[in-house]
Parts: structure tokens; C-alpha cells; sequence
């Protein structure tokens, strides 16, 4: 990282020191994030106040690199995995009763903006447009959520927000213009060969190198196939690689591995029969 970047970086860690209620949520990854000019885009953007989003395919690191990010800037973590039903009420909270009166029990969103959190929004195109809609008060200028009936919550001045997406996923929607003028908006690239079998081995360290390899080029098959429409997108799954070099490394058959972790998430049997197909040029 740039010079600059790592001094204003320990300043900021310098200037927002973490409250001791929430240093829990303050954890170092297992896996590092890989692609430096990407991590400088970030991290200067949000030493600037910014809040990312952060879009791109399968296996590009987006929950990495936010998971990451937090941890660079010593920030505690609060997650909302979005779908189709989340609402304002899964993001600010809801009414609860304690000690005999009506109390506003915080949601990730509150709860980032009370203690100067890292709020990642995990596949914010899932939810539907009024349910965001709540958090434009708090991407802006403004920087405060008015919840009805509470008094308004200020944004801590070292909460960011990190959104991440999968453009064009089943499921998915647009996202409206309001919402996304309010990010820093980051592509996403896809991994090369080498980064892929540094990623895999940095997950699985006691896989084989034959094994590794072989996994990274099924996976960059099986991508190019669902990139010229071939097959749908659920083959490539870099979760999936990675449980199957566990299941290696404690004695499963490799081609069994890659069945059970790959393979069988096809339910289509046409497409199952094409993801076999080339896991067995691979994994024969």
C-alpha cells in the first residue's frame, strides 16, 4: 500500500479508537484479500468518507476484501445478508418492551451507527428498493437515521458502509439511481490462474499442489462455460473448491470430492451432465 495511504490510515486507527463493548467483532480474517491496486481504491475511499459497493462475479473477493477492510481500520463488523423479505425493521431494528416501557432494540445498521461499525451490506440488489430506501439519510450528507417515534441516531464519524452485488443473479434487482449515487462503486475484477491457486492455498494449506491446480482450472473452465451461457453460474462456486480440497486432504476420492461440492449442485440434468462431463477431464 501506498505511503501515504498506510499514514492516513494509522491516523484514522489513532483518532477512532474502537468502544471495549464492541472490540468482539474486531477479528483478522483467515484469508487475506489478494489484488493490491484494488485494496488502495478502497481504502483511499473510504479514508475519504465514502461508502463502497463493491460489484462483480462469483469468487472476486467481494466479502474478502470487505472483511478485510474492517479489519485494516480496526472497526467492528455488523453484516445484514440481504433477500427478497428483508425490511427497514431487519436493517434499523424493532420495538421491544424492557423495564416497562417501548425500546428501540438496534439492528445492524443502528447498531454500525452507534458504535462507529463497518456495515456490510451483503447482496444489497436482493432486497427490494423501499427496503434501502431507509439508508439514504444515512449514505449521505446527512449521516443520521430518523427512526418514527425514537429520536434520530447520528452516524459516528468512523461507520462506513460496504455494499457488495452480483449484477444479473437470479433473484436479483436493479439498483435505483438514488441509491447507488450514494457509493464509491468498485469493479470487481476476475481472478487469474495464480491468484486462484493462492487463494485456494491460503483456505486449504495442506492440499496438494496437484490438487490445487486441478481445482483452479476446473473452476476457470466451468466459468467459461457459464460466461458463454453454457451453464448457469451455480458450478462456480469457489466455496465449493475449497470444501472439496478439504474433503481431499482427509482421504475422500478427489473425483467423489468434486461431485458432492460441484457436480450435484446442478439439479438440472442436462447441465449436471455437462458440469460432469468436464469435472472428469479434470478428475477422472
Amino acid at each position: 500500500m501506498r505511503q501515504d495511504l498506510s499514514l492516513r490510515l494509522e491516523q484514522f486507527k489513532k483518532q477512532y479508537v474502537a468502544d471495549e463493548t464492541v472490540r468482539s467483532r474486531i477479528a483478522e480474517p483467515p484469508v487475506k484479500f489478494i489484488g493490491d491496486e484494488i485494496m488502495e481504491l478502497a481504502v483511499a475511499a473510504l479514508l475519504q468518507g465514502e461508502n463502497v459497493l463493491l460489484s462483480g462475479g462469483k469468487a472476486t473477493g467481494k466479502n474478502i476484501l470487505a472483511d478485510n477492510l474492517a479489519w485494516l481500520f480496526r472497526r467492528p463488523v455488523y453484516t445484514v445478508s440481504f433477500h427478497v423479505n428483508t425490511d427497514s425493521s431487519t436493517l434499523i431494528g424493532t420495538d421491544t418492551f424492557t423495564g416497562g416501557e417501548v425500546r428501540l432494540r438496534r439492528g445492524p445498521v443502528a447498531l454500525a451507527a452507534q458504535y462507529g461499525g463497518f456495515c456490510i451490506l451483503d447482496e444489497i440488489n436482493m432486497a427490494k428498493n423501499d427496503a434501502v430506501a431507509v439508508l439514504h439519510s444515512a449514505l449521505d450528507y446527512r449521516r443520521l437515521i430518523d427512526v418514527p417515534g425514537y429520536e434520530c441516531i447520528p452516524i459516528h464519524p468512523a461507520a462506513r458502509f460496504i455494499a457488495t452485488m452480483n449484477y444479473g443473479y437470479a433473484g436479483t434487482r436493479e439498483l435505483n439511481e438514488a441509491l447507488v449515487s450514494r457509493f464509491t462503486v468498485i469493479r470487481m475484477p476476475t481472478l487469474e490462474e495464480a491468484q486462484l491457486c493462492e487463494l485456494l492455498r491460503a483456505n486449504v494449506s495442506e492440499a496438494s499442489d496437484e490438487n490445487i491446480k486441478r481445482c483452479t482450472g476446473l473452476f476457470l473452465d466451468l466459468n467459461a462455460k457459464a460466461v458463454n451461457g453454457e451453464i448457469s453460474t451455480n458450478s462456480v462456486d469457489m466455496r465449493g473448491m475449497i470444501a472439496a480440497l478439504h474433503l481431499m486432504t482427509d482421504g475422500m476420492a478427489p473425483k467423489d470430492a468434486i461431485a458432492v461440492s460441484i457436480t450435484n449442485k446442478c439439479f438440472d440434468e442436462y447441465e449436471y451432465a455437462l458440469v460432469r462431463d468436464v469435472a472428469l477431464t479434470r478428475f477422472a
